[in-house]
């Protein structure tokens, strides 16, 4: 019975509760979770930004062990090391055969039923189904995922550092190095420099990005950034992004900007401050009723600029995860600096309060 960090209800504070957990399915695993990071989009299914069926174990950032397989589970055994993912990747579909597999057709009922698969959850509590985030549900010492849900890696991995893989690092470098196109000696704007934007930001130093430009309003967020690469930064607390950036860049504007937020102001900030012929990627999760205005003439057509967006940084995460491995092990990647605290999943609460504050760039549950 594992203890689990759970949302009751929309927009109230989550609670720790001891859950019942089947056993795997054909085609899934139970894991024994090592690690979680607190991610943005958790917070965003308790304020109602991502909507999710409640009672609901959030989490979808993590890596820990396989204790189960079910009936026709190839790809891993009991005894692995893993990282999950919160986009499960069937290998197979229309999407994944294209080389798109974060928009795997598998996934989609899984991302918004707050189930498996099936649409159903393996979590419940005195008999009433408990749902599971993304398919997921790391915030709980014990889950069951789909088994096209998780990645082997090495064992000699430290999994506190390979849990931040599953979406934050994977989605912020993969926005770098696989939904944009870098070239070396290229300028990138970074708009927000949370968890995924300082990834953005050494993604971009790996692609060969010569200026990266940070922008933040929390200067704590700022000198945070230049350790991971950026070369310069704008406070948008003291004066307008578009003109720092414009000023940084001779008045022409960022090759590639990316907004790493979801709001509407940000999003035409990045936009405005990405040059002619230049790429704006929209990486960060949006309310669903935010939408894009701009001149079709002069804002596109004439200026040649590219829209683009992003999900789960375009990555494939049976080759891209393993990929992320390595860099770290190599001294290329940097995980161990973005863990700002570690905490168990009884203090969820506070740290989505040290996220909303921007005192953090991750908080990381650590299970015994």
């Amino acid at each position: 019975m594992p203890k689990a960090a759970v949302l009751p209800a929309l927009n109230e504070p989550m609670e720790l509760l001891d859950l019942d957990l089947e056993a795997p399915k054909a085609g899934e695993v139970k894991v024994k979770m090592a690690a979680s990071g607190v991610c943005h989009s958790d917070l965003s299914v308790q304020n109602g930004t991502i909507l999710l069926p409640t009672p609901c174990v959030l989490g979808h950032e993590g890596a820990g062990v396989i204790t189960e397989v079910g009936e026709g589970v190839t790809n891993v055994a009991p005894g692995d090391h893993v990282v999950l993912s919160f986009v499960p990747q069937c290998g197979t579909c229309f999407f994944c055969a294209r080389e798109q597999g974060q928009l795997c057709e598998a996934a989609n009922i899984a991302l918004v039923s707050g189930g498996l698969l099936d649409g159903t959850p393996r979590f419940s509590r005195d008999g009433s189904p408990i749902f599971q985030m993304s398919a997921c549900g790391t915030f709980s010492e014990e889950t069951v995922v789909p088994a096209i849900g998780v990645v082997k890696i090495d064992p000699d991995m430290p999994l506190k550092q390979a849990a931040l893989i599953g979406c934050g690092v994977l989605t912020g470098v993969g926005a770098a190095l696989n939904t944009a196109r870098i070239r070396e000696g290229d300028t990138v704007a970074v708009v927000g420099c949370g968890g995924v934007g300082l990834n953005v930001i050494q993604g971009a130093k790996l692609a060969g990005a010569e200026q990266i430009i940070a922008v933040d309003m929390v200067e704590g967020k700022l000198e945070l950034a230049q350790k991971f690469g950026a070369t310069d930064t704008v406070n948008a607390g003291e004066g307008d992004a578009v003109s720092g950036v414009m000023s940084l860049t001779q008045q022409r504007g960022a090759d590639l900007a990316f907004e790493v937020i979801g709001l509407k102001a940000t999003i035409d900030q990045t936009i405005n401050m990405t040059r002619r012929g230049g790429q704006a990627i929209l990486v960060g999760v949006p309310n669903m009723e935010v939408m894009i205005e701009l001149p079709a003439f002069l804002g596109l057509v004439v200026a040649e600029k590219s829209i683009k967006g992003c999900w789960y940084g375009s990555s494939n995460v049976g080759t891209d995860i393993p990929k992320l491995v390595s860099l770290y092990q190599d001294g290329k990647l940097m995980l161990d600096e973005l863990i700002s605290r570690e905490i168990d999943n009884g203090q969820v609460n506070e740290a989505f309060d040290a996220m909303q504050k921007g005192e953090v760039a991750r908080s990381v549950i650590v299970y015994d």
